[in-house]
Formats: C-alpha cells, structure tokens, sequence
C-alpha cells in the first residue's frame, strides 16, 4: 500500500511539473533574441505536407522548443557548472576555463576557409586598390586561445602555421607582425576580444610599420558599467566581471565620425555611451556593427588617408591610429550585402594606404566575409 501512494505520489509531482513547464511555455510568449547568448533563437518552423513528410519541421521544432524552454539560462549553468566542477571535465560546449579567462576552442585550421578569406581579401585588392592605394598592408590578431590552450589541456591551432599559411596567401600585400606583442592578458577573461588600453604597443607597431608612429598619449577613463563579455553569456558560467576602458585625447575628441552603414550619411560617435550601457559594452567602441565609416581628422599634420578592412577587433584599435591620417574609413564585409558594390560608396583613388586587418577567429569561419 505505501509502495503504491509512494508510486502515485511521483507520478504525480512529475505530471505536475510537465504541466507547469508546458503552461509556463505556452504562456511565455516569442522572443525572437537571447540576450544572455547573444543569438537569435529559433522561429517556429513552416508547418505544411511538404515539412512533415521530409523531416525539417520536427528538427526545426525541437531547436525552437530547446530555444524557449522555461528557466532555460538556470537550466545551462546548472549543466555548465556541473560539466566543470563535479564531473571535471575540460570543455563544456567549447568552452573552458583557464587563468581566469573563458576560453572558446578553436580547432582545427580551417585551411578551406583560409583559402575562402584570401580570395575574398584578393578580390578587394584587384578590384578596388591594386593601380589606386599606393600601400597595401596586412596584420593578422591572434586570438585569446594561443595564450591559454596549452595550459587549459584543449586542442589548439598550430598559431605559427597558421600566420605562414595565410601571408603566404596574402603576398601582395606588406605584412605586420603582432603575436609577439600579445599575451593573455591583453584580453578580457569574459570576451574574445582584446583591451583598448592594452593595445597601445600594437597600435603604434602597425601605424609605424606604414611610416606614422603614434607620437600622442591618451587619458584612460572606466567605464562606469560592469563588462560580462560574450563568452560569459555563452559559456553560463558564474564570473567575475571585467572593467572596460577606454581611451581618448583632444586629437580623438576632435574627430568627426560618420556612419555610412545605410548608404546615407550620418553622424557617429568615437564611444557610443548609450551603446557602452546596452546589452554589450563592447559595441561602444565606434557605435558597434558597421558596415562602412569614416573618421575626419581635422587636426592632423598629414593629409594622408587611409582605408581598413577589419572585424570587430578593428573597432576599438582605429582610434589609437587617427593621429596619422586625415581620413580613416573602415569597412566591415560581413554586414555588405555584396563587397562587389563597395565602388558606389567609396572613392578608392582617394587613398594612400589600405590595411587589412582581421583576427584568426574571423578568417578561420570566413564564410562570414562577403
């Protein structure tokens, strides 16, 4: 007779919780953004004959049931704390700990996407500057992962390699070497990205290298905001979070930003305080995605301009580097819908130097590159 009550019980406060969760789901509502990790979730599939008989609507809503699971967040860093601190392992979801810093593996080298990169990075350099720009660089950033794979005990890429492979790749363009200047902790522990305040030295080895060493000092300033990077929403680990910093001159205060990201000018900020208090701080340096912006220097010695293709590395080292030039503009190919277009928004006769600089995570996953 216990036995029974006790089976009738559990079976109880089991389709009880079914129902709760059910109830909370459906009660819910969409949310078609995750803040915590940084994604769009799952929509609800297309529901006809065709998606029933051929699979793609029971996949399709498992991913978006999985994406809008009740107390999913408490639900991921329960399993991530557990993954790493009861069972040991050394990776959760591609994730790991190390010396502080959350850490993303990165493996292998992806020498098709290597390739992909330095077709699309030459078909830039045909099209728009070889016969215009007069100088044409390139400078890899190495990511976070080369300083703390080692010591974490995850597969990592041959780093070394890797920067042979793609300047062999890149030969027409005047190579910048920066991994000797970087080490893990030019890097925030929650976020792949590097600090601004501690890119100076790389800053002035790459406006050195194209003839213009940085002769300003800048005044350091914290951000009045706590800094949980991206890796922290992903990994849903508890952590500490970084101070993020940002530095400025009366040469950075005075410059004139201008965002062409819709084909029509408008104006921008250096630092985009509403965006150092939104959902990622990071997004401050230069207002964030842009596809295309330019920088007027007003008081510069020099009317020398310059064009940069970068990721979202570029965004917080360009400011370091306006004191060299009259004219920055950057430019970001994975928010152009076709780069073969860029011709009808930018005046490349217009440059003395063209720089690319992409970081390993990008060219490894280049399909992003348009």
């Amino acid at each position: 007779m216990k036995k029974r009550i006790k089976s009738i019980l559990l079976c109880t406060v089991f389709v009880l919780m079914i129902g709760i969760l059910s109830v909370w789901f459906l009660l819910k509502g969409e949310n078609g953004y995750s803040v915590s990790e940084r994604r769009e979730l799952a929509k609800f599939p297309k529901l006809d004959f065709e998606t029933v008989m051929n699979g793609s609507f029971t996949s399709e809503f498992e991913d978006y049931c999985r994406d809008r699971f009740p107390a999913r967040d408490s639900f991921r860093s329960v399993k991530a704390v557990s993954e790493f601190f009861i069972f040991g392992n050394t990776t959760c979801n591609g994730f790991y700990l190390h010396d502080g810093h959350i850490g993303k593996t990165e493996y292998p080298m992806n020498t098709s996407s290597l390739d992909g990169a330095a077709e699309k990075i030459k078909f830039l350099y045909d099209k728009f500057l070889s016969g215009n720009v007069e100088n044409t660089y390139f400078s890899l950033i190495i990511d976070k992962n080369a300083f703390l794979t080692e010591g974490a005990k995850v597969l990592s890429m041959d780093y070394n390699e890797y920067e042979k492979y793609i300047t062999e790749k890149l030969s027409f363009a005047e190579y910048i070497s920066i991994y000797e200047l970087l080490g893990a902790d030019d890097f925030y522990f929650t976020d792949q990205h590097w600090k601004q305040e501690s890119i100076v030295d790389v800053a002035d080895k790459i406006s050195g290298a194209m003839g213009n060493p940085i002769s300003e000092s800048f005044e350091k300033i914290k951000l009045d905001n706590p800094f949980y990077g991206t890796y922290y929403s992903q990994a849903a680990l508890p952590h500490e979070p970084d101070d993020i910093y940002y530095l400025t001159n009366d040469m950075i205060e005075s410059c004139v930003i201008t965002s062409l990201d819709t084909g029509t000018p408008e104006k921008a900020e250096m630092y985009n305080m509403k965006n150092a208090f939104g959902r990622d701080p990071y997004e401050m340096y230069l207002c964030g995605s842009q596809a295309i912006m330019r920088i007027d220097n007003p008081n510069a010695d020099t009317d020398k301009k310059l064009v940069v293709f970068r990721d979202s590395f570029g965004s917080s080292i360009v400011p370091l580097m306006v004191e060299s030039y009259s004219s920055i503009t950057l430019v970001d190919t994975r928010y152009i819908i076709n780069s073969a277009f860029l011709g009808n928004y930018i005046d490349f006769s217009e440059f003395d130097d063209a720089l690319f600089l992409y970081s390993t995570l990008i060219l490894n996953n280049s399909t992003m590159m348009k």
